[in-house]
C-alpha cells in the first residue's frame, strides 16, 4: 500500500522515480479506507531531504499512510524556501485538537546546547506532552530521542569527546520485541551526533526497555512496554550520501572531522560510499507501523488512551 502525500511535494517525484508506491491526494480521495494518520515534526535543517527520506521508508510498507508535515512556530527554518514551508507544513496550533495514529520527531543540530536553551524547547515540551494523549505511538530520532528521554523520563545526555559519525554494528538484545522482527542478530545503522545517553541511566527507569545497542555507539533502540514511545539514537533513515554531505560540510568549515567509520570503501573519502543499512531501516519502519501503530491503534482515532 502507498504513502499519501501532497500532489506536488518534491518527494512525490523522487519516490515515484525510485518505484516507491506513492498515492497523491487526488487518487486517495476515491478510496474508502481509513489511512494511518502520521504526523512528522521535522526539526532538521534540510527539510526536503529529511521529509523525502522518511516518506520513502513509510511508503515501503504494506499500509496506507497519510503523512502530515509540521514545523515549530517558535523557530523559522533558514535552509528551506519559505514558499515550501508555507505550502506543505502546518504548525501545532492547527493540529492540537486532532488525534494521530503515529508521530515522528526528528533529530536537530542543537545537540551541544542544554535542552532548555534550545529556542523552541518549550514548544517541543508542549508537543511531547500532547503526544501522550493525542498520538498512539511516537517515534523519536537521534536528538529527538534524547529530548524525549529527557522530557519524559529525566534521562540526561552527555557530550562526547569527538563527533560520533559512521556506520556501526548493533546487536539485538531483546529478540522478543516485535520492533526487531526479522532483524539479524547483528545489523548496521548510521550515527551522526556529538552527544550520547548512558545505559546505566536508562536501566534505572523501569518503564524503558533496551532493544539493541552497539559497543561503539551505545544504546541504539529502546521503547516503552506496548510501544507507545520508541526512541532511536541513530539515523537509520539516512540516504547513502547523507554522511558524506555532512563530512564534506564539516571539512569545508575547517573542523577536521574524522572520516565516518565503515562508510567509505577502505576509509577512502574519494570513493563513493556503499549503503549497508537500507534493508534494516525499511524493516524498522515496517515493524513500527505494523505492530505498534496499525495493529493496536483504535479504529476511532479519538479513542486513543492517554499514556
Amino acid at each position: 500500500m502507498p504513502i499519501r502525500i501532497p500532489n506536488d511535494l518534491p518527494a512525490t517525484k523522487t519516490l515515484a522515480d525510485e518505484n516507491i508506491f506513492v498515492m497523491t491526494e487526488t487518487r486517495a480521495m476515491t478510496q474508502d479506507i481509513r489511512p494511518l494518520q502520521v504526523l512528522l515534526l521535522n526539526l532538521m535543517p534540510t527539510k526536503i531531504e529529511t521529509e523525502t527520506q522518511l516518506a520513502r521508508l513509510l511508503g515501503n510498507t504494506p499500509l496506507q499512510v497519510e503523512l502530515e508535515l509540521m514545523q515549530t512556530q517558535t523557530y523559522e527554518a533558514k535552509n528551506t524556501a519559505p514558499e515550501h514551508m508555507l505550502k506543505f507544513y502546518t504548525t501545532f496550533d492547527k493540529v492540537r485538537s486532532r488525534f494521530f495514529d503515529g508521530m515522528i520527531i526528528t533529530g536537530a543540530p542543537v545537540e551541544k546546547m542544554p535542552f532548555e536553551e534550545v529556542e523552541y524547547w518549550q514548544e517541543l515540551c508542549e508537543i511531547m506532552e500532547w503526544s501522550k494523549t493525542h498520538v498512539h505511538s511516537t517515534f523519536h530520532i537521534c536528538w529527538g530521542a534524547q529530548a524525549g528521554l529527557y522530557y519524559h523520563y529525566g534521562i540526561p545526555k552527555y557530550l562526547l569527546p569527538e563527533k560520533l559519525s559512521g556506520i556501526f554494528e548493533h546487536r539485538v538484545e531483546r529478540r522478543s520485541s516485535m520492533l526487531l522482527r526479522g532483524f539479524d542478530d547483528v545489523f548496521l545503522a548510521p550515527h551522526s551526533r556529538h552527544t550520547t545517553i548512558l545505559r546505566e541511566d536508562v536501566e534505572k527507569c523501569d518503564k524503558l526497555r533496551i532493544l539493541a545497542s552497539s559497543e561503539q555507539a551505545g544504546v541504539y533502540m529502546l521503547m516503552t512496554d506496548g510501544g507507545r514511545q520508541v526512541f532511536i539514537t541513530g539515523h537509520s533513515e539516512y540516504d547513502t550520501g547523507t554522511l558524506k554531505k555532512e563530512y564534506l560540510r564539516d571539512k569545508g568549515l575547517g573542523l577536521s572531522p574524522h572520516v565516518p567509520e565503515r562508510y567509505f570503501p577502505q576509509d577512502d573519502d574519494t570513493r563513493e560510499p556503499v549503503n549497508s543499512w537500507r534493508a534494516h531501516a525499511n524493516l524498522l519502519y515496517h515493524n513500527w507501523l505494523n505492530y505498534y501503530v496499525y495493529q493496536t491503534t483504535p479504529y476511532d482515532i479519538r479513542a486513543i488512551e492517554p499514556i
